[in-house]
């Protein structure tokens, strides 16, 4: 585990055997109007000593950068998955976020022996696999791979915004803040918004 292994919890070890693989899976995207849902599943060394790792919403965008280079770098193992929007609209979240989630694991160069899971919903795998709430908070892996989706998804956004600098996507990354609901309203909804979505109906000028 990593050196910071004293700020997360242990009652998820009861899942795991000495020296087992462990990959931890997070995902980011639930909740915009606008972009992919990401998810990443990542595999640590046993003894990681990359500190600073934790919930990628407590970090800093500097700080996320940081240490999603060390990361990709350092992990065993690494992979994202993603659900495009117009799978989002026709399956709807939830089951987009599993489908990510799923395509991260089965992206692993490495097989995982147990796969632990933010949230309170496992994607359909082959590996055995436990859900944790609050997992980005408890487990490191997990923790790990909250940064590397949200860093991969962050800076998709930006790269977006470079395309369509009016609607702020480098600001809000797709969420539906006051700006892009007003952006909605004077330009319309574009390729990458979740027309499933009421924000995005109920403030879109048809184009």
């Amino acid at each position: 585990m990593s050196k910071n292994h004293d700020k997360f919890t242990d009652p998820w070890q009861q899942w795991i055997a000495p020296h087992q693989l462990v990959a931890g899976v997070d995902e980011v995207g639930r909740g915009p109007i606008a972009g992919p849902v990401v998810a990443a599943a990542v595999i640590l060394p046993l003894h990681c000593s990359i500190e600073g790792i934790k919930d990628s919403k407590l970090l800093s965008a500097s700080k996320r950068e940081s240490l999603y280079s060390q990361i990709t770098t350092g992990a065993l193992a690494w992979s994202v998955g993603r659900a495009e929007v117009e799978e989002i609209d026709k399956i709807n979240i939830l089951q987009a976020t599993l489908l990510a989630m799923k395509r991260a694991v089965d992206s692993l160069s490495v097989v995982a022996d147990v796969v632990l899971v933010d949230g309170n919903r496992c994607p359909e795998i082959e590996s055995p696999c436990q859900a944790i709430i609050k997992g980005d908070t408890l487990v490191s892996s997990i923790a790990a791979a909250s940064i590397v989706a949200k860093v991969t998804r962050d800076r998709e956004m930006i790269n977006l915004h470079a395309e369509f600098p009016e609607y702020g996507f480098d600001q809000h990354k797709g969420y539906g803040t006051k700006a892009h609901l007003n952006a909605l309203q004077e330009f319309g909804p574009i390729g990458c918004h979740r027309r499933s979505f009421a924000p995005v109906k109920n403030h879109s000028k048809v184009k």
